[in-house]
């Protein structure tokens, strides 16, 4: 529901906790009564969302601005997903990516933007797992910690050169702020612009309707599924180098990414 411009739940109405082993709980912004905006957790599982609110909430306060941002994404998603999902599905959706994209953002002109394209991922992701998608695609998944050098670069070189063969996400475990700005200038030498991406958490629909994941030799896999096709790269960190320093992480980047295409029977452009 929306109130006061922000988009809101009330606690009296959430149902029981997750009982699925891959079920995480993310933020959400909820409406306590006599108590204003507060933040609760929604649990996302594998095939229904569940919400339940948390004993130690956090408190979050929306400009009349995001509020309405946040309804309009709400509005253009739901007419999106409109066969797959509810409204209050959506609503929640869009609550969820807004609070978990806040947690750890250093900038918040662009959040409720950004809330969108990372809901509109997960409802896909969604729509994938229970069978709601109509148009079926491979979905590529690249894994690193902070999603903000390793991974994006993967997902760039791959959105490129893979000309919409395969759907292409990243992820992290512990989002950073902003894409490294290093980065962004090294993948720039390649006519390929990855400012407009943003650092965002792997989540467990994200990680169960991907059919091959990739990640980056940091550690951050996430659960292991069958019928997967696992990788993990061995890469230097860029965090911290300038980008003379970036420029060979990045062409090794890149030939992983085309040979990856070549296993997948994917052509790529040259």
């Amino acid at each position: 529901m929306f109130r006061n411009g922000a988009l809101c739940h009330d606690l009296r109405k959430q149902p029981t906790a997750p009982d699925h082993p891959l079920d995480r709980y993310a933020p959400v912004i909820v409406l306590v009564p006599n108590a204003g905006l507060t933040c609760g957790y929604v649990a996302v599982t594998m095939k229904v969302m569940k919400y339940a609110a948390s004993e130690s909430a956090l408190h979050i306060e929306l400009s009349i601005d995001e509020g309405h941002a946040l309804k309009s994404a709400a509005v253009r998603l739901r007419t999106e997903f409109a066969d797959a999902f509810d409204v209050e599905t959506v609503e929640r959706m869009v609550c969820s990516s807004y609070e978990k994209l806040a947690a750890h953002a250093t900038v918040r002109d662009f959040l409720p933007l950004l809330a969108e394209r990372f809901a509109r991922q997960q409802l896909h992701a969604i729509a994938k797992i229970n069978g709601k998608s109509h148009d079926y695609q491979l979905v590529v998944l690249f894994l690193c910690n902070h999603n903000a050098g390793r991974s994006q670069m993967a997902m760039g070189f791959f959105k490129q050169l893979a000309g919409g063969g395969a759907v292409v996400w990243s992820g992290g475990s512990e989002p950073k702020g902003e894409i490294n700005p290093a980065a962004i200038t090294a993948m720039a030498e390649r006519d390929i612009d990855i400012s407009g991406e943003y650092p965002k958490p792997w989540t467990g629909e994200i990680i169960q309707a991907a059919d091959v994941i990739v990640s980056m030799g940091c550690g951050d896999t996430g659960p292991t599924l069958p019928g997967r096709r696992y990788e993990d790269w061995a890469l230097d960190d860029p965090a911290g180098k300038d980008v003379a320093s970036i420029r060979p992480i990045r062409d090794e980047i890149e030939r992983r990414v085309r040979r990856l295409l070549d296993d997948l029977g994917i052509p790529y452009r040259s």
